[in-house]
């Protein structure tokens, strides 16, 4: 498998360099050259295979043969060592809860296999040169990339964050672990954190003395694995007979462009939706035909605070670049943080169901789309656990709700950061 940039103006690489690299040098994002259909069979039998066989059959050809099959299988078990469910939550609709890996978040899958991947090339590569691991988070990617990276060979993590805009949880996570992880308090909004590390990938500084690559959804081994869920779900609906329609809360993009993906491979999902916050840069754009990126704002529904979403090029490119085709197959909605309150107050009260904001703006998104298409059986994804929202979640239900074990080992942890409020700093202290 190759893939080449989408800006057009870099040489294509194998898997291996593009997972390293994790930007191409002409700054565009890395794009699979050929796309395969599953066969027919994969699907008529999906309810028999396990998780690591569907992800396995998923993702082989974007592998290629870099990775050795069985040593692909023992990645993706050691990856997937956890349930996703898919709770009922009404007639039709259904959560499809993504958090119960280490760090409660939907983004645990992607970072741990990306880790895998990385340590399996730097082993078999013998490598004396470590790889830095430069990311930017707005909530969920940091932890989740912490957790998955730490301790393995071979790698550094640099993790930048925005400086009171994570919720208490979420930093904990990202700045307790130590060893290998090293995090960035920024002085500015996610948008900040996002340009500064795209900016240190052109550097030709860095370049010389740092390999450098990211762990956002940008990089392909971050994104890709983000298909699992989707067929995972299917398998298990795969007996009811309706349009299947999954509502994704999204910031930068990567996830509902994963589940785009798995469409394109064959699996049968009718449409998407996609739910945001004051941040509605795509659902303008489905309104209007005008694509406008603006400065981030802040909500309560952090991790979706992104004002330049760096995944919608590929979203594009899996739609060939047709507004038509792509306004066919995605619906866009905004909401405010009244109106998720009002949502999490509402699933609980009617439906006994507790969800973070995110998953809220998911599940108000699903149901506005399908007050016009009744007919489809509508998941919305929760992406991560509601006790990592706790200052924005409404008294009476956080109240209720118990501390899971892997949050409890963190909260007594000793947050270490270090401050850093433009890229002259963050240059800085890389080339230390």
């Amino acid at each position: 498998m190759t893939y080449f940039s989408l800006n057009h103006n870099a040489p294509e690489v194998i898997f291996e360099e593009a997972v390293v690299r994790g930007l191409a040098p002409d700054k565009g994002l890395y794009f699979p050259k050929t796309i395969q259909q599953l066969p027919e069979s994969f699907f008529q039998n999906i309810e028999n295979l396990s998780h690591v066989d569907i992800a396995f059959e998923a993702i082989k050809q974007f592998v290629g043969d870099e990775i050795h099959e069985e040593d692909l299988k023992s990645i993706l078990k050691d990856v997937l060592s956890f349930d996703f469910p898919l709770v009922e939550i009404d007639k039709n609709i259904a959560s499809l809860e993504l958090y119960h890996g280490p760090t409660m978040a939907f983004k645990d899958v992607g970072a741990r296999f990306m880790a895998r991947c990385l340590g399996y090339f730097n082993s078999k590569n013998k490598n004396t040169n470590k790889v830095t691991v430069l990311v930017a988070t707005s909530g969920d990617t940091g932890g989740a990339v912490a957790s998955g990276f730490l301790g393995v060979d071979g790698v550094d993590v640099v993790i930048l964050y925005p400086s009171g805009k994570v919720s208490d949880i979420q930093e904990k996570q990202l700045t307790t672990l130590g060893q290998n992880i090293k995090a960035l308090e920024v002085d500015g909004v996610f948008d900040d954190c996002q340009d500064m590390v795209k900016t240190a990938f052109l550097d030709e500084d860095l370049k010389t003395a740092r390999t450098l690559t990211s762990a956002n959804s940008i990089n392909i081994a971050r994104w890709l694995p983000q298909m699992f869920y989707y067929f995972f779900a299917f398998k298990t609906l795969k007996q009811k007979d309706k349009k299947l329609v999954f509502s994704v809360p999204s910031g930068n993009y990567g996830n509902i462009c994963a589940g785009m993906m798995a469409q394109k491979l064959g699996l049968p999902i009718h449409h998407f939706v996609t739910g945001t916050n004051a941040n509605n840069i795509v659902p303008e754009y489905l309104k209007t035909g005008n694509y406008q990126t603006k400065a981030s704002v802040a909500t309560i529904s952090n991790a979706m605070d992104v004002g330049a979403p760096s995944n919608f090029i590929r979203i594009e490119a899996l739609h060939n670049n047709n507004f038509t085709q792509l306004k066919a197959n995605l619906s866009g909605f905004s909401y405010t943080d009244s109106e998720t309150v009002d949502a999490i107050n509402h699933l609980k009260t009617h439906h006994d169901y507790i969800a973070d904001p995110h998953g809220a703006i998911g599940y108000l998104a699903l149901k506005n789309y399908m007050t016009q298409h009744p007919d489809s059986y509508g998941i919305f994804l929760e992406t991560a656990h509601p006790i990592k929202f706790l200052p924005v979640m409404p008294e009476q239900i956080v109240n209720n709700m118990e501390m899971p074990s892997q949050i409890k080992s963190i909260l007594h942890k000793e947050k270490k950061s270090t401050i850093i409020s433009d890229y002259k700093e963050l240059k800085e202290f890389l080339l230390k």
